[in-house]
Parts: structure tokens; C-alpha cells; sequence
């Protein structure tokens, strides 16, 4: 009788496991940028301007993440060209000259867009952002508009003006952020505290503006020059004058012309009575009265700069001696200014 056989199972045991790590948090970014701020041309009156903020904020890295929550601060600094002051805010032109100007948060422009933390003007654009983060990240854009203002003032000097706030110190975004795999983040207390926090960044732009080359004569017309009432004939110099208000831009070349008049006899200046008789005189830009005042450019004009302000510029007058008919004589000058 055979033995019987006898099988041997062997029995392995498989282990298994599963690791089930803490979950990830996503990184959440933000940045910004900004549209240049255009002025147009200054004369001395108020110039406004709007320029625009965008800002994005995305969130991306979890399958599972359904919300975040950003709170940010937007500071925009002095400028590069601004001198160290908020408050006035300035451009300069290429001779260093100031021109104001300032930067805000809101229409009526009564609210100074400032930086945080800054002594003189601490306040700045508040931003909150709320937005579902879905399997393949998501984010939020929001814009913002910059109210510009150049405010009245006088004195201005001619040229191109701009502040550069293109350095990482002129402007500055700063945020912290919450993020849930499933339900609602909770908003971070402020931009400084709460939640996590994100890595600050800037956003160049530029403020633009010009004050155009510009004169005007005040006041207009210019004060009359009288030689006044003469007894029987003129035997000697009768010499007055009169005064061309001016005023120009700052470094405004000028030159101020004067024509002949309305009856004048080839370069001889006359006053008429309107009876077919004439009075010859002259008018001069210097006290002696030896150089004629005319109009050809660059040859018998009188030139200078513009300050800003006002400039008086003295017309000398001279009715030579002579034998004239008994009448009251008169003519008109005009002023031609180029600048």
C-alpha cells in the first residue's frame, strides 16, 4: 500500500501599506503692473490725468482646493525723481526744475495715494481678493484707477517733466493669503498678519508732463505813450515812455517787436491828424535813444528769458525838434512777441 501524499501549501503573507502625508498648501503669487500717467501740457492751471492699476492674484498646486482669500496693501512711494516728499509729490525737468503734482486713491481727489508706514502720508490702496481655486489652479484680476493732479501754481519754468517710479522702492504690493482644500478661507487680518505671507513685489510706471514755451503781454492793450501838449513849435527833445508787461514760462526765449505803425513814411514813425498832416517821431529800447526799436528778428527787437513772473519792458519815445501844423496827432503800434 502506497504512503499516502502529502502536499505542502506554503502560505506567504503580503504585507501592505499607506502613507497618507499631511496636505500640501498651494503657493499663492500676486503681481502688478501699471499704465503710464499721461499729463497733458501745463500753463499754471490744474492738469488731471487717470492712469491703472491691474493686479492678479493666482493660486495653483491642490486638486482639492476650493477657495482663497488675499489681503493686500498698494504703496506708491516719493519716486525716484520725487525728491523724498509724498506730500507734494514733484517732477522735475532736465534742469532739475520742480513742477507738483500728486497721486490718489479717489475721484474727488481728496484722498493722498500713499504707502504704508510712511510718516507723512501712511494711506494705501487697500485690495481684498476671493476667488474658487478648481483642479487646475485659479486666480483673480482686479484694476484700480490712479487719479493724477497738477495743482494751479505760478512760476513755472518751460520744458519736460517726469518721476520715474521704476525702482524696487518706489512702489511696493504686499499681501498675505489663506487657502482651504475644501470650504472658505478665511481672510487674512490685514496685509501684514493673518494667514501666510506672499512675496512682495513692485510695478514700474512713469508720470509724464510739459509746460509749453508761452508768453502773453498783460496788460493788453499796452498803457499809451502821450508826448502830451506842445506850445506853438517843437524846439527841443519832447522824450517819454510807456511800459510791455510780459510774462513768459521760465526760460522761454523771447524777442518783442515793433512795427512801423499805421503812417509811417518808409521807416519814419508819424503820427497823423487825420488832415492829411504828420508828426515824425521814434521809439527806442535803450535811455539814450540810439537804438531804434523795430521788428526784424535777431537785428532791432528786444530779447530776453522768461522768469515765470512778470517782466516790464520800457518803450522810449522822442518827438525830434520841428515845425508842425497845429492838431492833435496820433498812431498805433503794433507788438509782436516770439518765443
Amino acid at each position: 500500500m502506497n504512503a499516502p501524499v502529502r502536499t505542502l501549501v506554503a502560505l506567504a503573507l503580503l504585507w501592505l501599506s499607506l502613507s497618507i502625508a499631511p496636505a500640501a498648501r498651494a503657493a499663492t503669487t500676486c503681481s502688478a503692473s501699471m499704465t503710464d500717467l499721461n499729463f497733458a501740457p501745463s500753463n499754471g492751471g490744474v492738469v488731471d490725468a487717470t492712469a491703472t492699476l491691474t493686479v492678479t492674484c493666482s493660486t495653483f498646486g491642490l486638486s482639492l482646493l476650493a477657495n482663497a482669500k488675499v489681503n493686500m496693501c498698494v504703496s506708491i512711494f516719493s519716486g525716484t525723481d520725487g525728491g523724498g516728499t509724498l506730500n507734494p509729490r514733484r517732477m522735475i525737468n532736465s534742469f532739475g526744475d520742480p513742477l507738483q503734482m500728486q497721486l490718489y486713491t479717489d475721484a474727488g481727489r481728496s484722498a493722498i495715494w500713499g504707502a504704508r508706514g510712511n510718516a507723512t502720508v501712511p494711506n494705501f490702496l487697500p485690495l481684498q481678493f476671493n476667488y474658487s481655486v478648481p483642479v487646475l489652479g485659479g486666480n483673480q484680476t482686479l484694476t484700480a484707477t490712479l487719479y493724477g493732479r497738477i495743482p494751479a501754481q505760478s512760476g513755472l519754468n518751460a520744458g519736460t517733466y517726469l518721476n520715474r517710479f521704476t525702482a524696487a522702492a518706489d512702489t511696493k504690493i504686499e499681501f498675505r493669503y489663506d487657502e482651504v482644500l475644501l470650504g472658505n478661507a478665511t481672510m487674512p487680518t490685514s496685509c501684514t498678519a493673518g494667514g501666510s505671507a506672499g512675496t512682495s513685489s513692485s510695478f514700474p510706471f512713469t508720470v509724464n508732463g510739459s509746460v509749453p514755451n508761452a508768453c502773453t503781454l498783460t496788460p493788453k492793450p499796452v498803457p499809451a505813450l502821450g508826448f502830451g501838449s506842445t506850445p506853438g513849435f517843437i524846439t527841443g527833445n519832447i522824450d517819454q515812455t510807456t511800459s510791455i508787461g510780459l510774462v513768459c514760462t521760465g526760460r522761454t526765449p523771447w524777442q518783442i517787436g515793433l512795427n512801423n505803425g499805421l503812417h509811417a513814411s518808409g521807416n519814419v514813425r508819424r503820427m497823423a491828424n487825420g488832415s492829411g498832416q504828420f508828426v515824425p517821431y521814434e521809439l527806442y529800447r535803450d535811455g539814450a535813444r540810439s537804438q531804434r526799436w523795430g521788428n526784424t528778428l535777431n537785428s532791432d527787437t528786444l530779447s530776453g528769458t522768461g522768469s515765470g513772473t512778470g517782466q516790464s519792458l520800457t518803450v522810449y519815445g522822442r518827438v525830434a525838434p520841428q515845425t508842425a501844423t497845429v492838431g492833435s496827432y496820433s498812431d498805433t503800434i503794433t507788438v509782436l512777441v516770439t518765443y
